[in-house]
C-alpha cells in the first residue's frame, strides 16, 4: 500500500499518523504505480486536481483487470460556504493576490458525464451523490471546519492579521445561511462518489 500526495506537510503528518506505511511526494496526474493496483482510492483529494477528463481513465488505465478506482470528492462549489468564500475573497483589500486561490476548483463533472467517460473502459461504474448534514456548534465551527481545506488556498497569500479579517468577514457573511438553534447549525455537505471496475 503506497499513500501519495503532492504536499509535503501533508505528507508529513501522514507519515506521523501512519508510521508503518509507505508514502511518496507525486503528482497523481503522472504518477505511475510499480506494479498494476487493486485499488486505487481517493478521498476528498481529486477535487483539486484539473481535468477530470483526461485524469479518471488514466487512473482505470493504471489498474489490473478487475481493479477499482474508488474515488469520494466534496461536491460543494454552489454551496453557500463556498460561495462565501468566492464573495469575501473579491474584497478590494486582497482581491489581486485570490486569483488562483478562487480559480483552484473546478466544478465536477456531472455523474451522466462521469458514466459516459468510463463506462467504456470499465466492467461496472457506480455515480452517486450524498448530502451530508453535519450539526456543528455554532456558526464559528463551519469557519473551523472549511480552514482544514476549503479556505487554505485563500489564506495562505494573506498575512496573520488579514486572515483574521478574512475569517471574521466569512463568518459574518456566511452567518444569514447557517442559521443557529439551540447552539447548533446543521451544515449541508454534499459529497460525489465513483466506483469504477477496470476491464
Amino acid at each position: 500500500m503506497v499513500g501519495l500526495d503532492p504536499d509535503p506537510d501533508m505528507l508529513r503528518v501522514a507519515r506521523a499518523a501512519l508510521p508503518d506505511c509507505r508514502f511518496q511526494q507525486a503528482q497523481i496526474q503522472t504518477w505511475q504505480p510499480e506494479v498494476p493496483p487493486d485499488l486505487l482510492f481517493a478521498n476528498a483529494s481529486l477535487q483539486w486536481v484539473p481535468d477530470h477528463a483526461a485524469l479518471l481513465p488514466h487512473l482505470v488505465g493504471l489498474l489490473r483487470p478487475g481493479g477499482a478506482l474508488a474515488v469520494q470528492m466534496p461536491d460543494n462549489l454552489d454551496e453557500p460556504s463556498h460561495v462565501a468564500m468566492r464573495e469575501v475573497a473579491a474584497d478590494p483589500r486582497w482581491h489581486d493576490r485570490m486569483g488562483a486561490a478562487s480559480a483552484r476548483r473546478r466544478p465536477l463533472l456531472t455523474p451522466a458525464q462521469i458514466h459516459a467517460l468510463l463506462r467504456p473502459i470499465c466492467s461496472r461504474v457506480d455515480v452517486w451523490r450524498t448530502t451530508y448534514h453535519h450539526p456543528l456548534a455554532g456558526q464559528a465551527a463551519i469557519v473551523e471546519w472549511f480552514k482544514g481545506l476549503g479556505l487554505r488556498p485563500y489564506l495562505a497569500p494573506l498575512e496573520p492579521a488579514e486572515q483574521q479579517d478574512f475569517l471574521s468577514a466569512y463568518l459574518d457573511r456566511i452567518a444569514a445561511s447557517y442559521p443557529e438553534k439551540d447552539g447548533l447549525v446543521l451544515l449541508p455537505f454534499p459529497r460525489a462518489f465513483l466506483v469504477a471496475v477496470a476491464r
